[in-house]
């Protein structure tokens, strides 16, 4: 029966490993006379209760009988190392390898010792040895480079491995990071073009290599990659991704739009990547709205998207460009999906129908978001801002009044605020007090 090997964590922690094998356990060889089985018996009976004191003497008793026997030493390495005496259970397990190699027990024991002791240089050492006895430790091996930082030496095992067992996601987190050091990249890169020619239909080797030329900014190659990967797996989703961006460059639109949508659907390509696509068709549609019908279709495929609010960002994108029409267009949509009221995007939109002198419909959303949000002064700004457009002049001159007094620690918003109650006065007939509420806003802009 074997245990299994625990390695190196990714970032470097370690767990003792204790594989066993099927070479028979030490303590099973035949006893040969009455006092070594007597002291033997001994030995494992006070290890079994934790007086590793009293099984080292009588293991010692056993050496006398027996003076190269390599089970006594292996027993002697396993109670010294429980005492944490690692000196002396190195040397024990180190003489009983001695007396027979080709017991993997033996050099396990050494591997255990070094393990613990963060000894990894020497770990490795015994770790070669142990490998002839047992490929499995290889991955040992792998970890153990990883940890000693020998990163040239941990890629070629690691592709080793994988090629002829396959991938695991211990390895595959190695390789990354691994590949993170550029200088590694181009080895890699042979790598992937050797497994691609062996074994065209794995895909994973294509997203791999388009990966890393993508890193250096290989458009070419992403290219070529993503069109070999299209032709060898037609189903292939992660071809589109890399297809999609070769479609608007060439001002292909019905061609990338088709890719879009298949990426857009898949539930094996990362949201970072459908983002980055539909941000890049975002803006091939400003310049060419009569794709605009498939962005809207597009976004309906973030509907559900929890981290990002798709409508809002496109919104934000329109407005940053004063395409006022488009912004509301998406910021109502956004509104209309989410289950609640958002405080920046009412506001995103207030300043949209701000723009566009929709002040009925400012003073209505203001109106509806003071009573949700009665603490928040921007709100009652837009309404004393819309009201007095609307000249509802005393209703503005209210309202504003209120939000000042939620008013803190904003200059512009403040000032915004004096002038609105100056307009609103000065239409009431107060002129006093138009008077002081423009003074205010004028001694504010002296201090900006």
């Amino acid at each position: 029966m074997k245990k299994k090997t625990v390695v190196v964590l990714f970032f470097g922690m370690f767990c003792l490993p204790v594989s066993l094998v099927a070479q028979t356990e030490p303590e099973q060889i035949t006893m040969v006379n009455t006092e070594f089985q007597d002291s033997f018996y001994e030995a494992l009976l006070q290890k079994g209760i934790e007086n590793y004191d009293k099984a080292l003497i009588a293991l010692q008793k056993c050496l006398n009988v027996q003076p190269e026997d390599a089970t006594i030493y292996f027993e002697l390495g396993k109670n010294y190392l429980a005492l944490k005496n690692y000196e002396n259970a190195y040397n024990s397990f180190e003489h009983a390898a001695q007396i027979d190699p080709k017991n993997k027990w033996f050099w396990e024991g050494m591997y255990d010792v070094s393990y613990q002791t963060k000894n990894y240089n020497q770990a490795i050492n015994v770790i070669q040895k142990l490998i002839p006895l047992d490929e499995t430790y290889t991955d040992d091996l792998i970890s153990l480079y990883m940890v000693t930082n020998q990163l040239d030496k941990a890629l070629p095992l690691i592709n080793e491995r994988n090629d002829k067992f396959g991938k695991t996601d211990e390895r595959e987190r190695y390789k990354m990071q691994i590949l993170s050091e550029g200088k590694y990249q181009n080895e890699e890169i042979a790598n992937l073009i050797t497994q691609i020619d062996k074994n065209p239909k794995d895909e994973s080797n294509y997203i791999a290599l388009i990966f890393l030329y993508s890193q250096s900014n290989e458009s070419e190659k992403v290219l070529e990659v993503s069109k070999k990967l299209e032709a060898a797996i037609p189903t292939s989703e992660w071809a589109q991704v890399s297809l999609f961006k070769s479609y608007l460059d060439k001002n292909e639109g019905p061609r990338a739009i088709n890719a879009m949508n298949i990426v857009l659907a898949s539930n094996k390509i990362d949201a970072k990547i459908k983002h980055r696509i539909l941000n890049e068709f975002l803006i091939f549609t400003n310049a060419n709205p009569q794709y605009t019908p498939d962005l809207e279709k597009a976004i309906g495929y973030f509907d559900t998207d929890k981290e990002v609010n798709v409508a809002k960002e496109i919104g934000k994108f329109y407005h940053s460009k004063k395409q006022w029409e488009k912004a509301i267009k998406y910021y109502e949509q956004s509104l209309k999906n989410s289950s609640t009221q958002e405080i920046e995007t009412n506001l995103l939109l207030l300043q949209a129908y701000t723009e566009l002198k929709q002040f009925q419909k400012v003073a209505q959303k203001a109106s509806e978001m003071m009573e949700l949000f009665p603490t928040q002064p921007e709100f009652y700004y837009y309404s004393g801002l819309a009201n007095n457009q609307l000249q509802q002049f005393k209703k503005a001159k209210d309202v504003l009044e209120i939000g000042l007094d939620y008013l803190v620690d904003d200059v512009n918003l403040e000032i915004n605020f004096n002038i609105q109650l100056g307009e609103a006065y000065n239409s009431l007939g107060d002129f006093k007090k138009k008077e002081l509420y423009f003074s205010k806003a004028n001694q504010l802009l002296k201090k900006e």
